[in-house]
């Protein structure tokens, strides 16, 4: 109501008067009702957007110090990242030389097992070969035997039997009276 009697005396003294007729004031009207409305909502907006202001500046806030967290656990993420690259790398280079190391221990093995295969190998014939000469003597020596046993049968006599006997009682009496 206030503002109705600061509007109606500073237009008393300005020889404007109030007019009643409602469609020609409308201009009026609405002037009055838009400077009442900002008047009486303008505390009550302005305390509205104070809050809204204050909760958009909290939220803001808010948001910066997240993005600030954000930024601190990215860069220890980016750091981790790094040493963890650097703890592969290192797993890879230590994988690479144990391979190797292990490829040439199995060459060597591998070596050394041919090596112990080939002398075994060659002993194995070598035995085999001695074997065979052994057994190839025993069959001669068999044979020769036989042969002589066959040709002594044949060429033997009575005759010849009793000179050979002889002959070994002479070689018994020279070795007995020595």
């Amino acid at each position: 109501m206030n503002v109705f009697e600061i509007i109606s005396q500073g237009l008393l003294y300005t020889s404007v008067s109030f007019n009643s007729n409602f469609l020609e004031a409308n201009v009026f009207n609405i002037l009055l009702l838009l400077i009442g409305l900002i008047y009486v909502l303008r505390k009550f907006l302005g305390s509205i957007l104070v809050d809204r202001q204050s909760k958009v500046l909290f939220a803001i806030n808010e948001s910066e110090q997240r993005l600030k967290q954000a930024n601190i656990r990215l860069n220890e993420a980016e750091k981790q990242l790094a040493q963890t690259q650097l703890i592969i790398n290192q797993i890879i280079n230590e994988a690479e030389i144990t391979a190797k190391k292990v490829r040439e221990s199995i060459l060597e093995q591998g070596k050394s097992d041919i090596d112990k295969l080939t002398k075994s190998s060659k002993a194995s014939v070598k035995f085999a070969e001695n074997q065979v000469k052994l057994q190839i003597q025993q069959q001669i020596t068999t044979l020769a035997i036989q042969k002589v046993s066959v040709a002594l049968k044949s060429q033997m006599n009575s005759i010849m039997q009793t000179k050979i006997i002889d002959q070994g009682i002479m070689q018994l009496e020279g070795k007995i009276n020595l």
